[in-house]
C-alpha cells in the first residue's frame, strides 16, 4: 500500500506549474474520492473496461471506457469520438454530476474557467500496464484544457514538449491528484510508466485514471 496517499496535506500551495498552461495540483480530488470512486464504478457497470487496439494492431495494456456525450474510439481505420458506444449500440453513460462539478472546478483554479467537458475517459491501470508517450489531438476544440483525476495507486507521469523526441519531466502522481495542461501545452506529449504493485485502501490494486476533455467546440 502506498502510505503516504492517506497522510494529511501540507498547508503550503499544492499547485505547481509543469509548463506553459499546465499545472499539477495535489490532493484536489481526494475531499471527493468517494463519491467520485462510486460514480467511476457505475461508469464501468454500464459501459465495461475493454483493452483497446491501435491502429496499427498494438493491444494497449490498460482497459478503458468512457461517458459523456462522446466516446474516444480506437478502431483499425484510425481514431475518432462517436456518440455511440459500439461494443453495446447504446449512447455513452451521461458524465455523473459530481464529476462534471469537480473537472469544471478544477480547470478553473488551473486558470480555465470556460471548461465544461463533454467527454470523460477512464483508464484502469494494473501493476506492469503502462501507456506510451502520445498527444491527445482527436478533439475538434483544442482551445480547451485536458483535466485529469488519478485514482488509487501511485504512477510515474511523463510530461514533456510537442516533439516526442523532446526532453520529458517525471512526476510521481498519487491518490486525489490532478494534472490540467492547455494553451501552449495542450499538444504536449505525455505518457505514464509501467505501474509498480501496490494495494490502495480505497481502490485496490489498481490506478484509474479519469480525464476529461472537450471534443466539440463550445
Amino acid at each position: 500500500m502506498d502510505l503516504f496517499d492517506d497522510l494529511p496535506l501540507p498547508t503550503e500551495d499544492l499547485h505547481t506549474a509543469i509548463g506553459p498552461g499546465a499545472v499539477l495540483m495535489r490532493g484536489l480530488g481526494r475531499a471527493g474520492d468517494v463519491q467520485m470512486l462510486q460514480a467511476v464504478e457505475s461508469i464501468i457497470a454500464q459501459a465495461p473496461l475493454l483493452q483497446p487496439h491501435t491502429p496499427g494492431g498494438y493491444t494497449m495494456s490498460i482497459q478503458t471506457t468512457r461517458c459523456g456525450s462522446v466516446g474516444w474510439l480506437s478502431e483499425p481505420g484510425g481514431y475518432r469520438y462517436s456518440t455511440i458506444n459500439p461494443r453495446t449500440g447504446q449512447p455513452w453513460p451521461a458524465i455523473p454530476a459530481c464529476l462534471m462539478d469537480f473537472a469544471i472546478d478544477a480547470a478553473t483554479q488551473a486558470g480555465y474557467p470556460d471548461f465544461v467537458p463533454d467527454s470523460c475517459m477512464i483508464n484502469q491501470y494494473l501493476p506492469g500496464n503502462k501507456l506510451g508517450l502520445h498527444q491527445d489531438r482527436d478533439e475538434r476544440d483544442l482551445r480547451a484544457p485536458v483535466v485529469s483525476l488519478s485514482l488509487g495507486l501511485p504512477a510515474i507521469f511523463l510530461f514533456g514538449g510537442l516533439q516526442r523526441t523532446g526532453k520529458t519531466q517525471r512526476y510521481r502522481l498519487a491518490h486525489g491528484d490532478v494534472v490540467v495542461w492547455g494553451g501552449p501545452s495542450r499538444l504536449a506529449f505525455h505518457g505514464i510508466l509501467p505501474l509498480a504493485h501496490g494495494d490502495h485502501a480505497l481502490v485496490g490494486q489498481r490506478r484509474l485514471n479519469v480525464t476529461f476533455r472537450r471534443v466539440l467546440p463550445a
